[in-house]
């Protein structure tokens, strides 16, 4: 059984993809709030980035914790995306923290959403 993990390779760090993610307009943008994704096909593999605003959570340690319960929903639920090659970034819109099962529900709808999509 393979591992379920979320290596360094896996998250978005070149400027330059990011300003083709947010840049393009042809890229697909869907949300399951409090969730917003924006995503685009790549070459090698998937890809994730999270964001969540300063202006929404004052204290690092809130947006820290957010972000953790995201990267955990989608390295748990990546195989929903088996075969297929995305650059994803998830972004935060609400003011208020949720629990992670309700953070993972989201999560999985909108992979799966992408899934059919793309």
């Amino acid at each position: 059984m393979e591992r379920a993990t979320l290596s360094k390779c896996e998250r978005i760090c070149s400027y330059r993809l990011i300003d083709q993610l947010f840049g393009n307009r042809k890229n697909s943008s869907m949300a399951a709030f409090p969730l917003r994704v924006v995503f685009m096909p790549v070459d090698d593999g998937n890809k994730i980035l999270v964001s969540v605003p300063k202006r929404h959570f004052k204290h690092a340690v809130d947006r820290n914790h957010i972000k953790r319960q995201v990267r955990e929903a989608y390295r748990k639920n990546k195989t929903i995306l088996d075969g297929k090659s995305m650059a994803m970034a998830f972004i935060w819109m609400s003011p208020q923290m949720i629990t992670t099962e309700e953070v993972e529900k989201k999560v999985v709808g909108l992979l799966h959403k992408i899934g059919k999509k793309a």
